[in-house]
């Protein structure tokens, strides 16, 4: 689909929304799970627009050591780690450090869960479609353990919902879940916030605000 771009994260949300509505089956009602932070307020507008309740899902990446912006995986809850085995052997990383990687941020995770849940328990995903909503793919690392956690809960159905993505995390994730939608998928790719005009960083307390907007509003609508 031939798309210019995002003015922000909410009318991202909006496009995605109108790309995934009709789509899901009666029959297996939705969650809407938004991945914190930036795929939260993508979410919220999903959520609204599919009459669907929403929640929020901390996944962490594990960068490289020395290079924290190249992912060797990615951390969810219960317990979830995704690696990229290849770049795990190619880098040399072993699995004492790969270990303490993941426990750094795995006490991230828990904090961040308890920031924006408090004491609310998650929404259960089980026998039900779980669509996992993120601003965009570009490794697909953090969606990837996203997709391993919505199967070891036992969603009926795994749905991966973007605005944006690149090409070979799309491939990647077709895999894995049992649908990937998303408003655009170009031929190249650079980066996520390049499809944005404001790609500002989203706040814990944005976070926090819209998740308890959608619990105040009633579902079906």
């Amino acid at each position: 689909m031939q798309v210019d771009g995002f003015r922000d994260r909410r009318d991202a949300g909006r496009r995605l929304a109108d790309a995934l509505a009709g789509r899901e089956p009666a029959a297996a009602p939705a969650v809407i799970v938004g991945l914190a932070r930036g795929g939260v307020p993508v979410a919220y507008e999903v959520a609204v627009r599919l009459g669907a309740p929403l929640d929020v899902l901390v996944v962490r990446k594990l960068g490289a050591p020395g290079q924290p912006e190249l992912a060797l995986g990615a951390l969810a809850p219960d317990g979830v780690r995704v690696l990229n085995a290849d770049l795990v052997r190619q880098l040399g990383v072993t699995p004492p450090a790969l270990d303490a990687l993941a426990a750094q941020e795995a006490r991230e995770l828990e904090r961040r869960a308890r920031r924006y849940r408090s004491d609310r328990p998650p929404l259960d995903p089980a026998g039900r479609t779980a669509v996992l909503v993120d601003d965009g793919l570009a490794t697909g690392a953090s969606m990837r353990a996203a997709v391993a956690w919505a199967r070891r809960r036992g969603a009926a159905r795994v749905v991966v919902a973007v605005p944006v993505a690149a090409r070979q995390a799309v491939a990647q994730l077709a895999q894995e879940a049992d649908d990937v939608v998303a408003v655009a998928v170009p031929p190249w790719f650079d980066a996520v916030g390049a499809w944005y005009t404001d790609f500002s960083q989203t706040s814990d307390a944005e976070v926090v605000e819209l998740l308890d907007l959608a619990r105040a509003r009633p579902l079906g609508g």
